[in-house]
């Protein structure tokens, strides 16, 4: 019984991070959507500077509660991972204004292969036939929904590829961190956020200026607009935890596959608050397509053989721990 209730456990808690990551990732969406087209704020870079400084508030606040305690991230792979985020951030932000919205949605999806290609190259990971072919309906739907014009220019080539494995990176290190240096969501994100939001608060306005012909202490702040911008920064919070939280839990490949979801109701919510437009008959169908690819991947690496990762050679004092550090992180695949 004891069991049960442990895998029952389990499969709440991931429930509940999913539905976590995806009312807030689709809710900031929604109001970087109103606060950019609407209110006219199109600093980016420095609204995410914005987001993880509120965010190390956050942090400040659970480490004097107790919830995140004293641990140890070398500053390496803390530099590293700063680097791979700010670029991944910039790197989007260049892409999309740089590309097409067809080349642009294309460039996010191929973050699943690049993911892929990471946990095979890395973590030495074997997907099954299955695992493999739901990927690929996945893709196949969501591309089918996103993907219209596609046009293709040398710099925005490049601008996109450097934003594809620079988020891949990203969270495939979140995964990494946390596993290597037995780091919590709320510990590697306490190590982290100080200083992604130093540097983008530094560099933001400089970027967006760069990108928007604007700066960004010269816009016109009005209450409205300033309200928008605190309700962003407050959604963000939960939306950089709930990343953690998933990817630590599941990988980013998972985090990938079914985080598509929230491209899904992005498209829905649009059709519904701002008119028929976007729908039609073959963005309905590739919904269907990419869901039954969600649905079909879930079960997929969830049975044994679906996702399997090697062990990594350890010190033997230490070989029981990677052990069931390798069995828990293929058994968190089962989504």
């Amino acid at each position: 019984m004891s069991s049960v209730s442990k895998a029952d456990r389990k499969a709440a808690l991931d429930v509940a991070s999913w539905f976590f990551n995806v009312v807030t990732s689709v809710g900031i969406i929604m109001v970087n959507k109103a606060l950019m087209a609407t209110y006219g704020f199109s600093f980016a870079t420095t609204l995410t500077g914005l987001h993880f400084a509120t965010t190390t508030l956050l942090t400040v606040l659970l480490r004097w509660l107790g919830y995140i305690q004293d641990s140890y991230l070398p500053l390496p792979d803390l530099l590293k991972f700063v680097l791979f985020a700010n670029f991944s951030i910039v790197g989007m932000n260049v892409s999309l204004m740089w590309n097409s919205v067809g080349f642009y949605q294309i460039a996010k999806l191929s973050m699943i292969p690049v993911s892929c290609f990471l946990e095979v190259v890395f973590d030495k990971v074997r997907y099954s036939r299955d695992t493999k072919l739901s990927i690929v309906l996945v893709l196949l739907g969501v591309a089918v929904c996103t993907v219209t014009d596609v046009s293709v220019n040398v710099k925005g080539f490049l601008a996109a590829v450097i934003a594809v494995w620079s988020t891949a990176l990203q969270q495939y290190y979140v995964h990494f961190l946390q596993r290597k240096h037995s780091l919590g969501s709320f510990d590697l994100l306490g190590h982290t956020a100080r200083v992604q939001a130093a540097s983008l608060l530094l560099t933001g306005p400089f970027v967006d200026y760069w990108l928007t012909e604007k700066k960004v202490y010269a816009y016109d702040y009005t209450v409205i607009s300033v309200f928008f911008i605190i309700l962003s920064c407050t959604i963000a919070v939960g939306t950089n935890l709930s990343q953690f939280i998933c990817i630590g839990r599941f990988t980013a490949v998972s985090f990938q596959v079914l985080g598509h979801m929230k491209t899904i109701l992005v498209l829905i919510l649009g059709f519904i608050f701002f008119g028929k437009e976007g729908l039609n008959l073959h963005v309905i169908l590739g919904m269907i397509i990419a869901v039954a690819g969600m649905i079909w991947y879930g079960n997929a690496s969830s049975k044994p053989g679906g996702k399997e990762r090697r062990i990594y050679s350890a010190p033997s004092n230490k070989s029981h721990k990677q052990d069931e550090l390798s069995d828990s992180t293929e058994t968190d695949e089962k989504v």
